[in-house]
């Protein structure tokens, strides 16, 4: 019945739809990792863990997707450039937010900590701001408010930045396992590159509205 209907959608439309799935798919990958790291027990938390993977995987469809429509459609609602950055954007945040994942669980990391928490907050706000500034593409009625979310995002990237040198500080202060160092490094990095592609996806909206407001 979907395919049916995207028949009779105009194709240009198609991307709005597909754009808004995606930020759909990152607001519930990031609503999974914030209650798996607020989760007490670690084996419902390692479990829950895993089911990230499969928002990465649902992600990726969504993108390929986009770069089929790109290669059928010859109108485009804006610059095919943007498009695909947007597309390619959007995607790595899935990637980093799976790969974070994919770090607690190969090492093996049972305790979270603040840090962790704090970033995947700070991530979480990124991405509905995002989520709100992507659905306001389809109608460009309110350029104001895609402005605001964009300003939030970098401000909230700027966050995890300190977020991230607070936790490299401690670490190196309060642990001596070189190993564990190493471990929780890696995963504070990936958690915080969440919010840089954040602000790289919210650069190419800003760039849209520029162009076509």
């Amino acid at each position: 019945m979907n395919n049916l209907i995207r028949l009779f959608l105009p194709k240009d439309k198609v991307f709005y739809e597909v754009f808004e799935n995606i930020v759909v798919n990152l607001k519930e990958m990031i609503t999974q990792l914030k209650t798996a790291l607020d989760e007490n027990d670690v084996t419902t938390r390692f479990k829950m863990l895993e089911n990230i993977e499969h928002g990465e995987h649902k992600n990726d469809e969504y993108t390929h997707q986009i770069f089929v429509e790109l290669s059928r459609n010859f109108i485009t609602p804006f610059d095919r450039e943007d498009i695909h950055y947007l597309a390619t954007s959007l995607d790595d945040i899935a990637d980093y937010m799976h790969a974070a994942t994919k770090k607690i669980l190969t090492y093996n990391v049972e305790t979270t900590d603040q840090y962790m928490k704090d970033l995947v907050d700070i991530s979480e706000k990124s991405i509905v701001a995002l989520a709100d500034a992507v659905n306001k593409l389809r109608s460009m009625k309110n350029i104001s408010q895609i402005k605001h979310d964009c300003v939030l995002i970098n401000s909230l990237e700027n966050q995890a930045d300190d977020v991230l040198d607070s936790a490299i500080l401690n670490l190196f202060a309060k642990n001596s396992d070189p190993i564990q160092i190493i471990k929780l490094k890696d995963i504070y990095q990936d958690l915080e590159v969440i919010s840089d592609k954040c602000e790289d996806a919210s650069n190419v909206i800003e760039s849209i509205i520029i162009k076509y407001a």
